[in-house]
C-alpha cells in the first residue's frame, strides 16, 4: 500500500512537469501559449507556435510521464496485492498532475497526450489504449465531430463505456473513469471554442471531395 502510494505521488509529480513550457524556454518560445486561443500548455500548441522540434519533444515527454510511472508500478509495485482503488490511482495521477499542476499554480493543459501514455503504461494489456485511440480516430475520420472540444469530450466518454463493457479489470476502469471526469472538468473551465456542434460522416472523405471541386 505504501509503495503504491509512492508511486501516486512519483506519477502526480511527473504530470506536474509542463514540458510544453519546458521547451518553449528551451527554444526561446516564452510567448508561445500567449500567442494561442486557449492558453493550453499542450502537444497541439507547441507544435502550432513553437516549431517541429518543440512540439515532438513535448509529445514524447508527454507521453512518458504517463507512461513510466505506470510501468515502473506494475513492474515493481506488486499491484496484484495492492487494493483496485489505489491501482486505479496510480493509473490516474500523471494526468491529475498534469491538469493540476503542483508547480504551475494547479493550472495545466487537457491531459490528452498524457492519457495515451498512461495506458501505453499497462502494456501488455492494450486493450484500454487502443479502445481510446480508436475513439479518437472515429471521431476524427469516420463520424467526424467539430471543434475538437465535442470530439474530446465523445471519445473519453465512448472510451469509458467500452472499457466498462469489455474490461474485466476493476482497477483499469475506475482509473480511467478518474481519468475521463477530471478532464471534463478541465475542459469544461477550459478557453477552447466550443461553438455549435457538428457531425459529419466520413469527414475526410467530404473535405477531399470538397478541394477536388475547388480545383
Amino acid at each position: 500500500m505504501v509503495r503504491a502510494a509512492m508511486f501516486a505521488v512519483l506519477g502526480y509529480l511527473s504530470g506536474s512537469v509542463l514540458y510544453a513550457r519546458v521547451f518553449a524556454r528551451l527554444f526561446r518560445k516564452e510567448n508561445m501559449l500567449e500567442q494561442s486561443r486557449d492558453q493550453n500548455p499542450g502537444t497541439a500548441n507547441a507544435f502550432l507556435y513553437g516549431g517541429f522540434w518543440c512540439g515532438t519533444l513535448t509529445l514524447v515527454f508527454d507521453l512518458l510521464k504517463g507512461f513510466l510511472p505506470v510501468y515502473l508500478f506494475l513492474q515493481y509495485g506488486n499491484p496484484g496485492r495492492v487494493h483496485p482503488f489505489l491501482v486505479a490511482l496510480v493509473l490516474a495521477a500523471p494526468v491529475i498532475g498534469h491538469i493540476f499542476p503542483l508547480f504551475y499554480g494547479l493550472k495545466g493543459g487537457k491531459g490528452i497526450a498524457v492519457t495515451f501514455g498512461c495506458l501505453a503504461g499497462l502494456y501488455p494489456v492494450l486493450q484500454p489504449l487502443l479502445a481510446f485511440a480508436f475513439c479518437f480516430l472515429f471521431f476524427s475520420l469516420i463520424v467526424k465531430i467539430s471543434p475538437h472540444f465535442y470530439r474530446t469530450v465523445f471519445s473519453y466518454v465512448l472510451s469509458l463505456v467500452i472499457l466498462i463493457r469489455r474490461m474485466r479489470n476493476p482497477a483499469v476502469i475506475f482509473g480511467f473513469l478518474v481519468i475521463t471526469a477530471v478532464v471534463l472538468v478541465r475542459l469544461h473551465a477550459s478557453r477552447e471554442e466550443r461553438g455549435r456542434l457538428e457531425v459529419k460522416l466520413f469527414g475526410c472523405f467530404n473535405t477531399f471531395l470538397r478541394d477536388r471541386r475547388r480545383t
